[in-house]
């Protein structure tokens, strides 16, 4: 899949939105309306190594299970989580979220979502809808995002570790 980029501002410094996201248990949060089930990968859900294992409500996606890790934790403005997904989770993916200063004391969040689906299968699934509908699903999740940070509204359940 091409990159998709989306991005908006939040009214918040950008050490208090990195701090939100470097916690990769509050993404459930604002991303719960296409990524579900989310469970931690590690107690310790803050900072290089943390990682989620969720599922994707794609329509048409019969493999929604996917996970992410943070690799790159660089305070105050990026961090990089790469991540596999699909059938036999053989489709990679990353994703980069990027924190600029904006005026105001306000805050230009961008994030950079990428796969790379190795089999002309998964890459009709992404031609066939997937990349419009990825696309719609994150900016929701950005504008989910600001309005917590901002409002704190639109809250959802932040993820758990797996009981085992």
């Amino acid at each position: 899949m091409d990159q998709i980029s989306v991005s908006t501002t939040i009214a918040r410094p950008r050490e208090e939105v990195f701090d939100y996201l470097a916690d990769i248990a509050n993404h459930a949060e604002f991303s719960d309306h296409y990524l579900v089930d989310w469970h931690l990968t590690r107690e310790d859900s803050h900072g290089q190594g943390a990682g989620a294992r969720f599922r994707m409500k794609m329509p048409f996606n019969r493999f929604g299970w996917a996970d992410m890790t943070f690799v790159e934790v660089q305070r105050p403005h990026r961090i990089v989580a790469r991540g596999r997904g699909g059938k036999y989770n053989r489709i990679s993916m990353l994703g980069v979220w990027t924190l600029t200063p904006a005026p105001g004391g306000t805050t230009t969040v961008e994030y950079t979502f990428q796969t790379d689906a190795p089999l002309p299968s998964d890459r009709l699934l992404e031609a066939l809808g997937g990349r419009a509908w990825m696309k719609r699903a994150l900016a929701r999740s950005l504008r989910r995002l600001r309005g917590i940070l901002e409002r704190n509204r639109g809250r959802g359940h932040r993820a758990t570790v797996a009981a085992g």
